[in-house]
């Protein structure tokens, strides 16, 4: 068995964990690993039914291609896999639930999954798998309490991320950069050193926003089962000007080609334990704020559980960034290569504006448009950013599309 082709653009993946045991008779389609891509972890499923001999093993980085495991079909179904697999006497009917329905995935943790009972210090032992075959999934470790310690002469010692560093140390650590944070952060060197990035700024008052949200909240929940966040607003916003302003909306093709694009396909930044992704909401200048919001809803889940499929990681046209759901109160957001410009949200702060020539206090974002020189102009830049805060200042404007 080898490595599938996964993606045009993947090349190369990590084996994340196996997931049935070197040795162990495997049925046919049955997920015997797991590969880390570039964007997301896949299992890999048996092409035949036999006995599994690895040949790879885990955290090993394979090529599209590379030989993975060997099956031997020659080797017979086990008794008790068989019997296991009948149905059971009426008379033992109460012994059915017994270790042969276990394999090798039971109570073994996804790799999002194993990070996070390793951070929150819990024993996956005692964690009810409720993924297939019993695998441990992200959302069983999330609900997971950390384990208790035993009362025992034998001290419980916490996973290494836990410890407290001990005064005076020297001790290091000495871990493999997941799949995904090597991609990170080739993608982000190549943005720097290959596009003629700058940033512009601009400040947006927010008070329109919070009031509308603050007058129809309660029944935008109650008709679309969903908040209306600041992302939609902005997504919209973004986009209208997007249509105005198709430079920003394009990419580079090469040194001499632009490509334009007659739809708005915003790339959203999601947050994972694993690193960052940008899936993008298609077609978002056609969306209404609640389709908005549930689908970001949506990316966002599967982002956080390791779902995503590769086609919901593909394309976008403009991306957007909110740092300020951490608390970055300023910052200059890198390119989402190939796209041309990517904005970045920050916090809101109370802040002394002037207003018709009073000081007055005002809920404040900055706001950081990066884009790259070579597409845009620095005079488009300016205008797309001031364009943009005229929407979110007056956002009857943005209902109007005017």
């Amino acid at each position: 068995m080898k490595v599938p082709t996964i993606g045009e653009s993947i090349t190369e993946v990590t084996l994340s964990s196996w997931l049935i045991k070197d040795g162990d008779y495997v049925e046919l389609d049955q997920p015997i690993c797991e590969f880390e891509s570039d964007k997301a972890t896949l299992e890999f499923p048996a092409e035949a039914s036999g006995k599994l001999i690895h040949v790879a093993a885990e955290d090993d980085d394979l090529e599209i291609g590379a030989l993975v495991a060997k099956i031997d079909t020659s080797v017979a179904k086990p008794a008790s896999a068989k019997s296991s697999a009948a149905p059971a006497p009426a008379e033992t009917k109460k012994e059915a639930p017994t270790t042969e329905s276990t394999n090798y995935a039971t109570g073994h943790p996804a790799p999002a999954a194993a990070k996070i009972m390793k951070e929150k210090g819990v024993d996956p032992s005692t964690v009810k798998g409720t993924g297939r075959d019993g695998r441990i999934t992200k959302e069983d470790a999330q609900k997971a309490s950390p384990t208790p310690a035993k009362e025992s002469t034998k001290a419980v010692v916490p996973p290494a991320s836990l410890q407290p560093l001990v005064p005076f140390s020297r001790e290091e650590r000495r871990e493999k950069l997941s799949r995904m944070r090597r991609t990170i952060a080739k993608r982000l060197v190549s943005a720097k050193n290959n596009t003629a990035m700058l940033t512009t700024f601009n400040e947006a008052d927010m008070s329109a926003i919070f009031k509308l949200r603050k007058t129809y909240q309660e029944k935008f929940v109650e008709k679309y089962g969903v908040k209306l966040g600041f992302m939609s607003i902005f997504s919209k916003a973004c986009a209208q000007i997007l249509k105005e302003m198709p430079f920003v909306n394009s990419r580079l093709d090469g040194e001499d080609h632009i490509v334009f694009h007659d739809y708005v396909d915003i790339s959203i930044a999601i947050s994972t334990p694993t690193g960052l992704v940008v899936p993008p909401i298609k077609n978002v200048e056609s969306l209404s704020f609640a389709q908005i919001e549930l689908k970001i809803k949506e990316l966002a889940a599967k982002a956080r559980d390791g779902s995503l499929s590769l086609d919901e990681m593909k394309g976008g046209t403009f991306t957007i960034t909110n740092g300020g759901v951490f608390g970055s109160m300023m910052s200059t957001p890198i390119l989402n290569q190939p796209q041309s410009a990517i904005l970045g949200m920050h916090n809101i702060i109370q802040r002394p504006v002037v207003v018709d020539g009073e000081i007055v206090i005002r809920p404040m974002m900055y706001l950081a448009l990066s884009y790259d020189h070579r597409v845009i102009d620095g005079s488009t830049s300016v205008t797309f950013l001031v364009k943009v805060k005229e929407l979110l200042e007056d956002p009857v404007k943005l209902m109007m599309n005017i």
